[in-house]
């Protein structure tokens, strides 16, 4: 059994291991320049480093020279304050862990780390842990990123750029101070795994419907008071962490109401009418905007809106144990919503009226977490 502070090479895994030194940065410098000479004369590549827990105050220059072929870095643990440009010889690097440091003032990552070869090597990035309190707008263009984690840091917003990382598959996002979840991180194809948990997000765009990739979506400790119905949408979720948020325990209804413009009543008329028209009946204006009309979610009601709505609060049952308030919107406050009513006795009518939509949803949520 080797001792915590030796250090362990394992040819057959092409690791070193330099874990918990503790030693001089000059110490370590001499180290990594001997093993690196070891295997510049050695058939298999060094693939994987690591040196955790080794209070290094910036990476050793000989990682600039030595190490070609590595595909995994191990940094975390230390008192980094920047990752030099050492870390841009790393020209095969798929992984680099610096989670736990000092990182996240200016000059904390290298320059040209957007037009380095990482660009198109590194696949994980963790750097979680720090003082970064935005994304560096540089790691926005690590095109070929498939899990970022910037969790336990102090950013306050997540930029609309995020939609470049299109190959991202995990994004951990945790214990920041973000207020609100931008539209753009809607457009990333491939997300399996979102985690949002301990911020201070308020609401939830309905673009993250169009995450149809998304399994796993963790919101709890945030301060959410509903969900937008379209995240009914998102099929393959299979996991909904939501515990520790106001949302609310009864019936909540929003009937904050502004009336309609004249356009609005004039097109709602056309719409609900069925008036016909053509092309050369209207200007081009009026054509665009009768083509946003949406249609009232009241299946009771054929009414339509355009900009004028009423939002509501809806629940729905998920697993036949949850019930979780969903955004949605009527037509006007006269509309009969089939989850609401003036009266207690209806009640049970609401209830029954959403077990369509809770039907369909059951199957696709597994776990639904909220206490």
């Amino acid at each position: 059994m080797e001792e915590a502070g030796a250090a362990v090479a394992t040819a057959g895994e092409a690791e070193l291991n330099l874990s918990r030194l503790s030693v001089s940065l000059e110490t370590l410098e001499s180290e990594l320049e001997a093993r690196g000479e070891e295997r510049r004369g050695a058939r298999e590549a060094l693939l994987r480093l690591l040196l955790p827990h080794n209070r290094l105050v910036s990476l050793p220059r000989a990682l600039g020279s030595g190490f070609p072929h590595l595909q995994l870095l191990d940094v975390s643990g230390n008192a980094l304050t920047a990752l030099g440009p050492e870390l841009l010889a790393l020209r095969g690097l798929r992984t680099l862990l610096a989670k736990n440091n000092r990182l996240g003032g200016p000059g904390a990552l290298p320059k040209g780390l957007a037009q380095s070869p990482l660009c198109r090597s590194l696949q994980v990035l963790n750097l979680s842990g720090n003082c970064f309190q935005e994304v560096p707008a540089s790691l926005l263009e690590l095109r070929a990123l498939q899990t970022l984690s910037l969790g336990g840091n102090q950013l306050q917003s997540i930029p609309a750029e995020i939609e470049n990382l299109r190959s991202l598959e995990c994004l951990y996002l945790g214990g920041n101070f973000i207020k609100e979840i931008p539209p753009e991180l809607g457009n990333l194809p491939s997300l399996n795994y979102l985690v949002l948990c301990d911020n201070k997000i308020q609401s939830v765009p309905p673009q993250l419907s169009q995450l149809h990739s998304l399994r796993s979506l963790s919101l709890h400790n945030n301060l959410l008071t509903y969900l937008p119905r379209e995240i009914l949408n998102l099929i393959h979720l299979e996991e909904l962490s939501l515990r520790g948020n106001p949302l609310v325990v009864r019936f909540v209804r929003d009937l904050t109401y502004d009336p309609p413009t004249l356009l609005e009543l004039a097109a709602r008329t056309i719409k609900i009418r069925n008036i016909s028209y053509t092309p050369y009946d209207l200007p081009g204006n009026l054509l665009r905007y009768l083509s946003l009309a949406s249609n009232c979610p009241n299946p009771k009601c054929g009414g339509v809106y355009f900009d004028c709505c009423v939002r509501q609060i809806k629940f729905v049952d998920f697993c036949g144990k949850y019930r979780l308030p969903l955004m949605h919107y009527l037509c006007s406050p006269e509309c009969s919503s089939p989850c609401s009513s003036a009266s207690h006795s209806s009640t049970s009518q609401s209830e029954s009226d959403s077990e369509d939509e809770a039907s369909v949803a059951a199957h696709r949520m597994q776990k639904v977490l909220l206490g």
